[in-house]
């Protein structure tokens, strides 16, 4: 029978999981996450390995099933609610296997910075393993509307995360000790480093116009519906045609179509004389042997270069353990996609885009490498469709918005169904859509070429949190070790 002490720590780990939760969007409560990181601090306090393991698990299980519902709405009917707690769970195991770690490092000095390290060590983690990883759900992600996130231009993801954990375990160890002010560096750090966002036109500006089609709110039956999908967004570009030689709209410089609007190859004579009507060039979405890729396609001469998305989603275009995965997913029967190899950038309208597949968005590299080789503006296509009227589309745009502020760019997001968004380099959506409806967007977005401090070295101070927190396991041990022998011997 749990004891009274053991109810309170493990009710309030599942509490402060909650209330990261809360903390992401679309709500803008960024400020939750600190006092999560509070309340887990205080619910690991003096706890051993196994009981740390415990209460870690309850954190993440408690943050992330309702971080993750939107899976839920889109299997449930037919898979019912297994994979979404199965995936929750899984990503809630590697919380736990860090926090068992905690008692390790509390040896050390200043053992809150060491556990927030281990915290940057488990999402580092969660985006590699296993089949490449799920990195849904990171701290930073959470960060968008707040001072933290000030901090990706330094460091990315990273240390956004480090800042706010380090924050809330700080606050909970050190204000017993009247050091709280040490906790609050971190903040006052993001604040300094606000001028730093910089969100003025380098090299002028281009007007970027976004075709939203909409797709019917059907979840699994969209496998179905990639007629009606293209022939929404073409209806949809034929209605912007109109508008543009009436005079109703400005001519845009580009117009982007979101992930999986078409199916198309290289030659398609209807969507060439789509463009051509149009006279813009457009960034389509589509398959190009067998690979999910976006498409330059010019006024009068067709599909042009493309770029291969790297990251494929695991269970949907590429498929492990094909036999279990039956159990799980609509996808099993289909055939992988090919992963492309090369980093996402496209010169088209006369400037250098950076490109990232939907849920490429979550992963550091992409949009780093697109942004160092000299992307001038990003643009992330997406397909959101299958999730429904929930959180997955909004926790999205938040990754979006972090990276333009990682890399000092403007990002343009085009969701087939919503919600697509223009987003400034300070990380701030200038204009937005609804969720399933149709839509056409334009607005112009600046142009930027200097490199942010993130985006020159943001892979190699990810690489240092983590190797410092590995550090701090292995000094751990050795004080642990050395204690023991000390004790032996004075025995």
């Amino acid at each position: 029978m749990p004891s009274r002490t053991d109810l309170v720590r493990y009710g309030s780990a599942a509490l402060a999981g909650g209330a990261l939760a809360l903390s992401f969007p679309p709500r803008t409560f960024w400020w939750l996450a600190v006092p999560a990181f509070v309340v887990l601090w205080l619910t690991l306090n003096g706890a051993g390995a196994r009981r740390s393991a415990g209460l870690g698990f309850v954190f993440g299980l408690a943050f992330f099933l309702p971080h993750l519902w939107w899976i839920q709405h889109f299997l449930g009917n037919e898979f019912g609610p297994a994979p979404w707690v199965v995936l929750s769970a899984l990503m809630a195991l590697f919380i736990c296997g860090v926090c068992a770690l905690f008692p390790l490092v509390s040896r050390l000095p200043v053992p809150p910075v060491w556990a927030a390290l281990l915290f940057v060590l488990q999402e580092t983690a969660r985006g590699l393993i296993p089949f490449n990883g799920f990195p849904w759900g990171r701290v930073a992600f959470g960060q968008v509307d707040g001072p933290f996130a000030h901090l990706a231009v330094i460091g990315g993801a990273p240390l956004v995360t480090f800042a706010v954990v380090v924050t809330g375990f700080g606050l909970a160890a050190w204000l017993p000790r009247l050091k709280a002010s040490w906790a609050l560096v971190p903040f006052a750090a993001a604040l300094a480093v606000g001028p730093l966002v910089a969100v003025d036109a380098q090299n002028g500006t281009r007007t970027v116009a976004v075709v939203q089609g909409n797709a019917p709110d059907i979840g699994l039956g969209l496998l179905t519906e990639g007629k009606t999908l293209r022939a929404n967004h073409l209806r949809k570009t034929e209605e912007l045609t109109k508008l543009i030689q009436s005079g109703a709209v400005a001519k845009p410089d580009l117009v982007v179509w979101p992930e999986s609007a078409t199916r198309t190859g290289d030659r398609d004579p209807v969507l060439d004389r789509a463009v051509d009507d149009l006279g813009v060039p457009v960034l389509v979405s589509a398959l190009r042997n067998n690979q999910n890729s976006v498409i330059a396609w010019e006024p009068g001469r067709g599909a042009g270069e493309s770029y291969a998305k790297q990251e494929l989603v695991p269970f949907a275009e590429h498929i492990p353990l094909r036999p279990l995965a039956r159990l799980v997913t609509p996808f099993a029967d289909q055939p992988d996609l090919d992963a492309g190899t090369e980093p996402g950038v496209l010169d088209i309208a006369g400037t250098r885009v950076g490109l990232g597949i939907c849920y490429e968005v979550a992963y550091d590299y992409v949009l780093r490498e697109s942004t160092a080789l000299g992307a001038q503006v990003l643009v992330v296509p997406t397909n959101n469709a299958w999730y429904g009227r929930g959180e997955m589309t909004y926790q999205q745009l938040g990754m979006a918005r972090l990276r333009a502020i990682e890399h000092g760019r403007a990002v343009v997001v085009a969701a087939i169904s919503g919600v697509s968004a223009v987003v400034r380099p300070d990380g701030s959506v200038v204009r937005s859509t609804g969720m399933f409806t149709d839509d056409l967007m334009v607005d112009s977005v600046p142009l930027r070429t200097d490199l942010t401090f993130a985006t020159r070295f943001g892979g190699a101070i990810h690489v240092l949190l983590t190797g410092a927190a590995i550090a701090a396991c292995v000094a751990g041990s050795w004080m642990r070790r050395r204690a023991s022998v000390g004790a032996a011997e004075q025995s």
